[in-house]
This record gives structure tokens, C-alpha cells and sequence, in this order.
């Protein structure tokens, strides 16, 4: 009964992708009456094959480019913040902590203005570098909050034991916390992968050059183009 229950939830969850799929290799014709309708199928990549020649592949490019260094850069920083909030005693450390969480329930559209003037002010308005520091700096708060409260769950006696060894705290940090900590960062890796992948706002506002688009503005471009055609 269970697997059953898993298997019905799994196809339920799988429709909307099976649907995406099925609507991305039919000709635009076909899909009036539904994707699901398949007396006149007929399977193209005449679809993929328009979008690449529209920019598509220069798009997804630059996702990466900005995902990939908005992923790994803060959660190291954060992680380094959070091992000191779970294993360190230091002056206004609690109002810290307490600043930070209060930090994440600000909306993003209230420091749009703020954000633009700095990066303006710094020479980093529509650059890649400027919306990484932004996508980073957005971060820090919840991973620090996230991977804090893990660290308070591994046990101390292992870094006591290295420190009786002669280890420094960053190398106990390194050597023995990060890879204790790898199920933590997996999930942090992956939660901050698809926020900034699926990120539009930001991108929307501090990248005005085409050729710096992510994916997300270039998905919409070319819905709109194609509309208009």
C-alpha cells in the first residue's frame, strides 16, 4: 500500500515535466487540443533546434556563470560564519545571530533601489560580477542559519581530539567538520543552486546587456518574440 501510495505521487509529480517534455518536441499546430492528444503525433527538435539559433545556448551559458560562483562562494563564507556561531563565544554574538535572522525576512525589492546605487557607485552595474556578490551576499543569512544549527548537532569530542593533536580550528573546520557536514552542504548546494537558476528579478534589473542574460530573461525574450511573430 505504501509503494503504491509512492508510485501514484511520484506519476502525479511527474506530469507536469512529462507534459513540458511532450509540448517541447511537437510542432506548436499539434498542441491546440492538448499535449496528451496523440492521433496526429508528430516528434521534431525543430523546437530546440530555433531556440539555440535565438541565443538560448549563450543564455544557459550564463546561468552558469552566475550559479555556479553564487553557490560555492557563500556557502564557504557561510560556513565559516556559522562554525564560529556554533563553537565560538565571542562579544554580541547572539545579537548577531538574532540580526541575521531578522535579516531574511526583508523582501528584495526594498534594497532594489540601495543595491542599484552601490553597484553603480562601485563600477559593477550590468556585470555578472556585481549580480554573483548580490546573489551571495542574499545568502549568507540562511545558510549561516541553516548549516549553524547543523554544526551544533556534531559531536564535540572529534575536534577536541585533533586539537590535543595539534590542529588549528581551520583545519579542524577543513578536515573534520566540512566532510561531517557533506549531507548539509549537499542540500544547501542544491536549495541555493535552483534559487539563483530560477532567479529573475535581479538579473532583470542589474543586467541591461543582452549578452549577459541568464536564462530566465532570455526564456521570456524569446516567449515574447516568438508571440509577437
Amino acid at each position: 500500500m505504501v509503494n503504491l501510495l509512492a508510485w501514484t505521487v511520484a506519476i502525479i509529480w511527474l506530469m507536469p515535466f512529462i507534459g513540458l517534455f511532450m509540448t517541447s518536441v511537437r510542432p506548436f499546430r499539434e498542441l491546440t487540443h492538448g499535449w496528451w492528444n496523440f492521433e496526429e503525433a508528430h516528434f521534431t527538435l525543430e523546437n530546440y533546434i530555433e531556440a539555440f539559433e535565438r541565443g538560448m545556448g549563450k543564455y544557459l551559458v550564463n546561468s552558469l556563470v552566475i550559479t555556479v560562483p553564487s553557490t560555492v562562494i557563500p556557502i564557504f563564507v557561510a560556513a565559516l560564519a556559522a562554525y564560529a556561531f556554533s563553537r565560538f563565544s565571542f562579544p554580541i554574538k547572539d545579537l548577531l545571530f538574532i540580526t541575521l535572522v531578522f535579516i531574511q525576512i526583508i523582501p528584495s525589492i526594498l534594497v532594489l533601489i540601495p543595491l542599484t546605487i552601490l553597484l553603480r557607485e562601485m563600477r559593477l552595474l550590468n556585470t555578472i560580477v556585481g549580480l554573483v556578490l548580490i546573489h551571495s551576499s542574499f545568502a549568507q543569512p540562511w545558510i549561516i542559519f541553516f548549516l549553524r544549527n547543523f554544526f551544533l548537532t556534531l559531536p564535540k569530542e572529534i575536534e577536541e581530539a585533533a586539537k590535543i593533536d595539534g590542529c588549528t580550528d581551520f583545519q579542524i573546520f577543513m578536515k573534520i567538520v566540512l566532510p561531517l557536514s557533506a549531507p548539509a552542504l549537499g542540500s544547501v548546494a542544491s536549495l541555493q543552486f535552483l534559487l539563483v537558476w530560477n532567479e529573475f528579478l535581479f538579473a532583470l534589473i542589474f543586467l541591461k546587456s543582452p549578452d549577459l542574460w541568464p536564462v530566465t530573461i532570455g526564456v521570456t525574450v524569446l516567449s515574447q518574440s516568438q508571440y509577437i511573430a
